[in-house]
C-alpha cells in the first residue's frame, strides 16, 4: 500500500475531508464500491449480447472488456449521477460506455507499438493472446460499440447528443488520445509546446492547458497557483508542467469525463457539472501519480502487470521528477482539493471523498 510522508498523511486527508461532513466506515465504502461494480460487471457483458459480430471479435472483445479490474470510471459516472439527484438506470448506459473506451486504450497501448506489455489486469494482453491484428479490430470495436451504447440510453435526445460529446472531447485529439501522443514523445524527449504553440488545433478550453482556475465556479484545476504541483524548484518546471500536461489530458480528460457524464444523465446545473470537473481532474492526477508510484514499488500479483515498466521505457513519470516523498505529498494535496471541489454538496459527497481517498491509498 501506498504510504504518505509527514505532513498530514492518509489520516489526516482523512480528516480534513470529512470534517463537519458525514463520516462512512471503510467497510460501508468497499461493500458499497463492490456493489456498485457488480452493477457495471452485469451491464457490460448484457452489453454485449446480440450484435452480431464475427466469433474471434466477439471473443477478443470479451476477454479484455470482461477482466475485471477497478472499474473506476463507471463507477465515477454512477457516483456523480447519484449525487445529483439521477437515475441509474439512465446512468449505467454511459457507464458502461467509458469502460469500452478505457478498455479500448488499454489494449491499443499494450501493443508493441506503444508500451509493447505481456501483462493487463493479471492476464496475458489481447495482442499475446489473439494477435496483433486482431487485438487493433478488438480495440476499434470497443471505442465504436462505446457510443453505439451511448445512443440506445433511454434518456432525451437532447442528453444523449451531449453525453457523446463530453466522452468524444475527452476521449479524442484533445484529451485521451492527445495525452498518449504527448506520452510517446516524452519517452523520445521531446517536450512539445501547448496545443498553440505545436499548431493542434483544441476543443477545450485555453485553462485547460494552462490550468487557470474556470471563472464560472472559481475552483483550483490542476496546475493553478495554489495547486501544490506548481510549488516546485525551478529546475524541474518545464518537466513538470509537461507531465501535468500530459496527464490532464491522458488519464484526467477521461476521469473528469466519468463525472461530467454522470451530471449530464442527471439533469445537472452548470454548477454541478463544473465542480465534478475539476473534482475528475484532481483525482485524475492523483490517480496518475499513485499509479507512477506503483510502478516503483508495486508487486506484480497484486498490480496485474508487470511493474518497473515505466523506467523500461524512459517515460516521464512524477517519482522520476519530484522524488517519491515529493510525489506522495502532491497526491495528497490533490485529493484535499478534490473533496473541496465537491464539499458544497454537503454530506452526500462522502462516496466521492471516500473514492479520493481510496485513489491514493490503494495497493493495485
Amino acid at each position: 500500500m501506498v504510504q504518505f510522508a509527514a505532513g498530514g498523511g492518509a489520516w489526516g486527508i482523512f480528516f480534513r475531508c470529512f470534517l463537519s461532513r458525514q463520516i462512512m466506515a471503510s467497510d460501508s465504502f468497499q461493500q458499497h464500491l463492490q456493489a456498485l461494480r457488480q452493477q457495471v460487471e452485469v451491464s457490460l457483458q448484457s452489453s454485449l449480447q446480440g450484435r452480431g459480430w464475427p466469433q474471434p471479435l466477439a471473443q477478443a472483445v470479451e476477454y479484455s472488456l470482461m477482466a475485471g479490474g477497478k472499474r473506476l470510471r463507471p463507477v465515477l459516472v454512477l457516483l456523480a449521477s447519484d449525487l445529483c439527484a439521477g437515475s441509474q438506470s439512465l446512468a449505467i448506459s454511459p457507464a458502461c460506455a467509458i469502460e469500452m473506451i478505457h478498455t479500448y486504450s488499454l489494449i491499443h497501448d499494450d501493443l508493441p507499438a506503444m508500451d509493447n506489455d505481456d501483462y493487463r489486469r493479471g492476464r496475458l494482453t489481447s495482442h499475446k493472446v489473439f494477435g496483433e491484428a486482431l487485438a487493433i479490430l478488438a480495440g476499434d470495436a470497443l471505442l465504436t460499440l462505446a457510443f453505439e451504447v451511448l445512443g440506445e440510453t433511454a434518456a432525451a435526445a437532447e442528453i444523449r447528443a451531449e453525453l457523446t460529446v463530453v466522452l468524444a472531447r475527452a476521449a479524442g485529439g484533445a484529451g485521451m488520445v492527445g495525452g498518449q501522443v504527448l506520452d510517446l514523445a516524452a519517452e523520445r524527449g521531446s517536450f512539445p509546446g501547448t496545443a498553440a504553440a505545436s499548431g493542434v488545433v483544441s476543443s477545450l478550453p485555453d485553462e485547460f492547458w494552462r490550468g487557470g482556475a474556470e471563472p464560472e465556479f472559481g475552483r483550483n484545476l490542476p496546475g493553478s497557483a495554489k495547486n501544490p504541483l506548481n510549488a516546485i524548484p525551478a529546475t524541474g518546471v518545464s518537466g513538470v508542467e509537461h507531465l501535468n500536461r500530459i496527464h490532464r489530458m491522458k488519464t484526467g480528460a477521461l476521469i473528469a469525463a466519468a463525472l461530467e457524464l454522470g451530471a449530464v444523465v442527471a439533469g445537472a446545473t452548470t454548477q454541478q457539472r463544473s465542480q465534478l470537473r475539476n473534482y475528475g481532474l484532481c483525482i485524475g492526477l492523483a490517480f496518475q501519480i499513485a499509479d507512477d508510484l506503483l510502478d516503483v514499488t508495486g508487486d506484480a500479483a497484486r498490480l496485474g502487470k508487470t511493474p518497473g515498466r515505466d523506467a523500461d521505457l524512459g517515460k516521464l513519470t512524477y517519482p522520476a521528477l519530484l522524488g517519491m516523498e515529493t510525489s506522495r505529498r502532491q497526491a495528497e494535496m490533490l485529493v484535499q482539493e478534490a473533496c473541496d471541489s465537491v464539499s458544497d454538496f454537503g454530506p452526500r459527497s462522502g462516496w466521492l471523498q471516500e473514492l479520493a481517498r481510496f485513489i491514493v491509498e490503494r495497493d493495485h
